[in-house]
């Protein structure tokens, strides 16, 4: 049995090399193999073998990453000091090249993120960074998508999160807020009163064509005061309402 113990050994020894070199790779996995320092392509999903001492293997994330990107200090176009933070969604296309062409993708990712986001924010002015946010957010994932095509990565969605404004800005622009808001109400006040006063016009060119349209109007407003139960009622007496007693009056006289 001692004959058998070195030999039982070298074959134990064997049998964990080669069963080391089996890999599973999940379904978004992708292996990056390496023989003998050339890259030999990506392999996966599924069950792989990679050869132990020739081969090595980089695993793969296929899936979306999200990443945070931190507030950066912005000077905007009409020098208004602002902080931005971002979000950034990319995903790894090609492994190889994500592998080969960067040393970490993932930091060199973000970096740039950064540096995009304080470039492309620090080009545009306070109220286009407020009132256009979708068209800020297409320019930066354009850019980083270009840029990180070499590397294999693709930039799905860039979203800016928050623009935290100084105080004296937040006020100042309350203020304005503030004015725009009694602007409107006075055009809007001076614009009804331009259509009553329209309204006034047209009616008393109704009643200057139809005189008994006044006496018909006066009668309704007291049938209106009286529908209020009020103990008096004091009313004035048009000029018309007499005159065909005043002619009256004046034949008899002659």
């Amino acid at each position: 049995m001692s004959g058998f113990g070195p030999g039982l050994i070298v074959i134990v020894f064997v049998a964990l090399a080669i069963i080391s070199g089996v890999k599973i790779l999940k379904e978004y996995e992708r292996a990056v193999v390496f023989r003998l320092g050339r890259m030999v392509g990506a392999r996966g999903p599924g069950l792989t073998y990679v050869i132990p001492g020739v081969e090595k293997m980089v695993r793969m994330d296929l899936r979306t990453v999200t990443m945070d990107i931190p507030p950066q200090d912005v000077i905007t176009r009409d020098n208004v000091s602002v902080k931005v933070n971002a979000v950034l969604y990319f995903r790894v296309l090609e492994p190889n090249k994500a592998v080969r062409e960067v040393e970490n993708y993932l930091f060199a990712t973000s970096q740039l993120a950064q540096v995009t986001l304080r470039s492309v924010c620090g080009q545009g002015e306070l109220d286009e960074l407020l009132a256009e946010r979708e068209k800020i957010n297409t320019r930066i994932q354009d850019i980083l998508d270009k840029q990180t095509d070499p590397w294999g990565i693709k930039v799905v969605l860039v979203e800016l999160k928050h623009i935290d404004l100084p105080q004296e800005m937040q006020r100042a622009m309350a203020k304005q807020a503030e004015a725009e808001r009694e602007r409107r109400a006075k055009v809007i006040h001076a614009d009804g009163e331009f259509q009553a006063s329209q309204k006034l016009a047209d009616a008393a060119e109704v009643i200057s064509k139809q005189p008994i349209a006044l006496q018909l109007r006066f009668l309704q407003s007291l049938v209106e005061v009286a529908a209020e139960k009020n103990s008096t009622t004091i009313f004035p007496v048009p000029i018309d309402l007499l005159t065909p007693f005043i002619k009256k009056d004046k034949y008899v006289d002659t």
